[in-house]
């Protein structure tokens, strides 16, 4: 290889670097299978939540991933592999796992989320969470609560005088 077609590919593998550590979650999906209206609608679905899906080379992605530093991702770096990053940890693993439903033909092969590897197992138990505002607002009721309880038998205790 002469040295721009090296250095094009250190461009790539650095441009790659940048999007997962910009993101708090990355997905590793097999697409094969998929049509090119399907993949446009999966994108056209993560673009609304701000998530991107690009198809890499593997061997860029295998190299992104290894100067990052998060070992266990490369073993699946196998076939055709697309990734996926989102600003949250959980808005991509549940539109993704939920077109899956879908579409049986596209799967997730593995995750990095806030750096650390994630198995196709824990990455969808991750998408059956809610995102951060739904657990905040569950937070949020369950301290509202006891407050709650004590002015509703406030109340009535001063209706019965």
């Amino acid at each position: 290889m002469n040295e721009a077609t090296i250095a094009k590919k250190q461009e790539e593998v650095l441009a790659v670097v940048n999007k997962i550590n910009g993101a708090s979650s990355t997905l590793f999906v097999d697409y094969l299978g998929l049509t090119v209206a399907e993949v446009s609608q999966l994108r056209v679905k993560l673009h609304a939540e701000n998530c991107e899906m690009k198809v890499t080379k593997n061997n860029i992605l295998r190299r992104a991933v290894q100067e990052i530093g998060c070992t266990g991702v490369e073993e699946h770096l196998v076939g055709p592999c697309a990734y996926v990053t989102a600003p949250d940890e959980v808005t991509a693993a549940k539109l993704v796992y939920e077109f899956a439903k879908d579409h049986d033909k596209l799967s997730v092969k593995a995750g990095i989320v806030n750096g650390a590897y994630m198995t196709e197992a824990q990455m969808a138990a991750l998408a059956k969470l809610p995102n951060k505002l739904g657990m905040v607002s569950m937070l949020l009721s369950v301290l509202q609560a006891p407050v709650r309880g004590l002015a509703v038998a406030l109340n009535a205790v001063s209706e019965q005088k």
